[in-house]
């Protein structure tokens, strides 16, 4: 039937499921998204909060991409922030809290009214594939989808098993189903799988907290965002969040129920994240340490549901409410659900090529926590590449892919498909070797271009990134070229508290001591005034914001410079291409470990082969001789 034919089809409505179907329709292939709920359309399984240390990086990049999450962020948000204020600009990240219930509709808005994507409500069983090539999908409904391309992006529901103390259900979060047989139907054809773990607080009511007794965490309210395309008032109520900490008393609480701990009990084998542990791993890894901060935070922006952050547990309830009731805010606690754990299949994703396609099955893409990795921003970045790619596959064009040194999302897809995964992955600033050249303030100046070739990107954006690119260059080469007297400078750098100048200096000089800013400067410039009056004309909405990028451009070019020449000289080995070149079980020069790592991960280049754990630099040494370099 031509209603249920579909250039790509995308299984789960998850945060991965809505970037890459929202990429593939907006591209122009018809697309279609199988959702098991479609009032859970992009929900958040666990903290509604986005962004992060290098998370926050990761959303910003998805926005340059023309992707839809900073968007529907800064429309949902009831607190922002910026973390790693006193780190220099490489650790900045942002992180808001969003309203659960309006994120989900505000999606569901977008995906709805994006042409040539369709929504259809049902759960699919198993994946079709003809000649190692897929073909479309069967639903429990027994509904046949022809499709060129699939991606999968199911999430914790593939097999999903909840646990709360000794009691286990079958599910993929609380009081929804799990996914049942599309693993095997996907194993079936040589993808091989296996478990994970993960898990969330208790959710609390509001009513029940002396707040009193918390301290309060404020947010921010000047001109940061998460999409280049906002600015101006925030569309919610902002909201404070607070931090109280556990004491010895929980803690013993705690242990004395660690007997009915499915992660200490063997009723749990997979492996959890590590760096997001329950409080039970917290009290028994850390068993010296006499409390732990805890954050309270809002589910939204009237409701009394609140998110215990850092108390995440698979815990009995009673063990969790009577740990809980011994922090004096909460001794009055009452619970609208427990912490639970869950169990989940997740898909190897050595299997993958850069582009999320598996080198198994052709057209057939899985991207988000199906690949090892844990958090709805690396879910988001995932979706977006396969979605993007699958359109590709199915009309032609050039396969997209990041680099390490352009994109988080470049370091989270080559460290998957390289290195596998071990536990749960989650992306860190320190897993970028490149992060000065990753910063939050140039994610649009990296990658809005490449979304303008896809044809993503919108004119608007495009003009406005240019705008900004033009104010940029023009403060730089103002204060490399406008010289400093020191008899007209002196009195503003004495109240700056910074040493005055005993001869005359270029301004970017000046620029380059901590005390000195534009803007603090300005005043005693005349000329950098005027600068900047121009900057505010061409885009007054985004001067700030302009001002900022200018100034880490400035005061870090050093640095900046230093890290691009270091990424160009590495780029030599990414265009030394052996993906097909060597039978490595043959070439006994290379170790045995390398021989069997080579062969499994069959490398597209000399550099993702030296990024392989147990090859060695002897081992690339070999290649590169072999490759004639």
């Amino acid at each position: 039937m031509k209603n249920f034919e579909y250039d790509v089809i995308v299984i789960g409505a998850g945060h991965a499921g809505c970037e890459a179907a929202s990429a593939a329709a907006r591209l122009g292939s018809k697309t279609c998204l199988i959702t098991m709920d479609m009032n859970k359309i992009a929900q958040m399984s666990c903290n509604p909060a986005v962004g992060g240390i290098a998370k926050g990086q990761i959303v910003r990049e998805i926005d340059a991409l023309g992707g839809q999450m900073g968007l529907v962020t800064d429309q949902t948000a009831i607190q922002f922030r910026i973390l790693n204020r006193s780190k220099g600009p490489a650790m900045w990240s942002p992180r808001a809290q969003c309203d659960r219930a309006k994120f989900i509709w505000a999606w569901r808005e977008r995906i709805e009214n994006t042409p040539n994507l369709h929504i259809w409500q049902d759960t699919v069983s198993e994946l079709l594939v003809e000649h190692g090539e897929v073909t479309g999908v069967t639903t429990l409904w027994g509904v046949t989808f022809k499709a060129r391309c699939v991606v999968v992006t199911a999430g914790t529901f593939l097999n999903g098993l909840m646990h709360v103390g000794r009691r286990q259900l079958p599910g993929g979060r609380m009081a929804e189903p799990a996914s049942h047989g599309l693993t095997e139907s996907i194993a079936r054809h040589g993808i091989a799988y296996g478990r994970m773990k993960t898990g969330t607080p208790v959710r609390v009511d509001g009513r029940s907290v002396r707040f009193d007794l918390l301290e309060t965490q404020d947010g921010e309210n000047d001109f940061h965002r998460f999409s280049f395309m906002n600015t101006g008032a925030r569309h919610l109520r902002q909201l404070q969040c607070w931090t109280c900490y556990t004491n010895e008393e929980v803690h013993r609480t705690l242990r004395e129920g660690l007997s009915d701990s499915p992660l200490f009990n063997g009723q749990i084998q997979s492996i959890g994240p590590r760096y997001c542990p329950s409080i039970e791993t917290k009290i028994v890894t850390f068993p010296d340490r006499t409390q732990h901060q805890l954050f309270l935070e809002p589910e939204g922006e009237t409701t009394q549901e609140l998110y215990l952050n850092g108390f995440s547990s698979s815990l009995p309830l009673e063990t969790q409410l009577a740990a809980l009731r011994k922090i004096p805010a909460f001794a009055d606690i009452v619970a609208y659900r427990p912490g639970y754990a869950i169990e989940y299949d997740y898909f190897d994703p050595t299997q993958l090529r850069h582009t999320l396609e598996s080198k198994v099955v052709r057209n057939l893409f899985l991207a988000g926590q199906v690949n090892g990795t844990t958090g709805y921003e690396e879910a988001a970045g995932q979706g977006l590449v396969a979605g993007i790619n699958a359109h590709v596959n199915c009309h032609g064009g050039q396969a997209f892919t990041l680099a390490r040194d352009e994109a988080y999302i470049g370091v989270l897809i080559d460290d998957l498909v390289t290195k596998g995964v071990d536990e749960p992955y989650r992306m860190f600033t320190s897993r970028a070797e490149y992060r000065i050249l990753l910063r939050m303030d140039d994610a649009d100046m990296r990658l809005t271009p490449r979304a303008a070739q896809l044809g993503l990107a919108t004119r608007e954006r495009q003009q406005l990134m240019e705008s900004k690119r033009e104010s940029i260059e023009r403060i730089v080469s103002f204060a490399q070229t406008y010289s400093l007297k020191p008899e007209l400078i002196n009195d503003a750098l004495e109240r700056l508290g910074t040493t005055p100048l005993r001869q005359g200096c270029k301004l970017i000089e000046v620029l380059g001591r901590p005390q000195a800013t534009i803007e603090n400067l300005a005043p005693y410039v005349a000329a950098l005034q005027q600068e900047l009056d121009k900057v505010a004309a061409a885009d007054p909405e985004r001067r700030e914001e302009t001002l900022e990028a200018a100034e880490i451009r400035i005061k870090y070019h050093g640095y900046i410079e230093r890290e691009r020449q270091i990424a160009e000289k590495l780029t030599r080995l990414e265009s030394i291409r052996i993906k097909g070149r060597f039978d490595y079980e043959s070439l006994q020069s290379l170790s045995t470990e390398a021989r069997q790592k080579l062969s499994r991960i069959d490398p597209e280049t000399i550099g993702q082969a030296s990024r392989i754990p147990g090859v060695s630099p002897s081992d690339i040494n070999v290649l590169l001789v072999l490759s004639g370099r």
